[in-house]
């Protein structure tokens, strides 16, 4: 195990450095520039522009631009270009948010998954299994910011409950449980949205795996034995088909963290997702270099993380 370990965290790394090289050839090949403010004030003298040219790197070559940036990135000089503030001190502001959506949204996603895919096995081929399959596929094709919105629209249309940022404005809450609650629901919202499209592609995966453990000859020997058909179906055959479960969260984290853009952003969430939209239209070039580069070692590290769970899980697994 620790071999393997120790292998893939030195892909890893290089893996790492490539994808914020990558993104980052690519911010700065994207049309607009990061001061058009600058260019077009006719107030800001040449030595000004040149001063801010040279405080952001802009006035170097890419490739010295993209090794400036990492090592501002690492030695915690790197600055906004939206408002000259450190770019890690604005990203620990955002992190806890961003972080809190998508452990819920996991937890939904895999939850829910779980069951709506049990279900399914269990009643595979009959009508209950046919009409959650189609809600599931449903789900998976329809677009996030489409179900987000509608959401908003039906809430703010039918209801009076707030439905944008993390609390309530405006609002005395009599207690600090009432305080929590709604800061619970602010949560719970976008992160129900952004773990729909996770809940069905687990579901299926639960299915297919639980369908597939019930032919095995052992399930067969257990029903021979004159076992309850619960016993064989929770205890026999759900241990062994939650692998997809387990490696189902290297998958989830990056799909959660891109999707946290479009949700962050729909429902005025201040998370790092949102701080990214907002980097883009500003072309904030080291906030981006930030963001991407922690996001990639988060995608990273999850993957690592289903990798060895599902060696935990299934110990048929030798992952070296």
């Amino acid at each position: 195990m620790i071999p393997f370990i120790v292998r893939r965290l030195l892909i890893g790394v290089v893996l790492l450095f490539g994808i914020s090289l990558v993104s980052f050839l690519m911010m700065t090949m994207a049309p607009g520039s990061p001061y058009p403010w600058g260019e077009l004030n006719p107030k800001i003298t040449p030595q000004v522009r040149e001063m801010f040219k040279k405080k952001f790197h802009l006035d170097r070559p890419i490739h010295e631009q993209y090794l400036l940036n990492m090592r501002d990135l690492f030695t915690g000089r790197l600055r906004s270009i939206k408002d000259d503030r450190p770019v890690l001190g604005r990203i620990l502001e955002r992190m806890p948010a961003t972080i809190t959506l998508n452990i819920a949204s996991i937890t939904i996603a895999l939850s829910f998954g779980l069951l709506l895919g049990m279900y399914c096995a269990r009643h595979a081929g009959r009508p209950p299994d046919l009409r959650a399959s189609l809600v599931a596929f449903v789900f998976i094709a329809v677009p996030t910011f489409w179900i987000a919105n509608l959401a908003i629209i039906g809430l703010v249309k039918w209801t009076s409950v707030p439905v944008l940022g993390t609390r309530s404005f405006g609002i005395d809450f009599p207690n600090i449980l009432a305080s929590g609650l709604d800061q619970v629901w602010h949560v719970a919202l976008p992160a129900v949205i952004l773990a729909l499209g996770g809940i069905a592609v687990q579901s299926r995966y639960i299915r297919a795996s639980m369908l597939e453990t019930l032919r095995e000859d052992y399930i067969r020997t257990a029903r021979a034995k004159g076992l309850d058909e619960d016993v064989v179906f929770y205890k026999h055959a759900l241990r062994n088909s939650i692998r997809p479960l387990v490696t189902g969260i290297g998958g989830l984290l990056p799909a959660l963290l891109g999707g946290a853009v479009i949700v962050e952003t729909i429902f005025a969430y201040p998370g790092m997702g949102r701080m990214g939209y907002e980097a883009v239209l500003e072309r904030d070039y080291p906030t981006l270099v930030a963001l991407n580069f922690i996001v990639a070692a988060l995608v990273l590290v999850g993957n690592l993380v289903s990798d060895v769970l599902y060696a935990v899980v299934d110990p048929r697994v030798r992952l070296e």
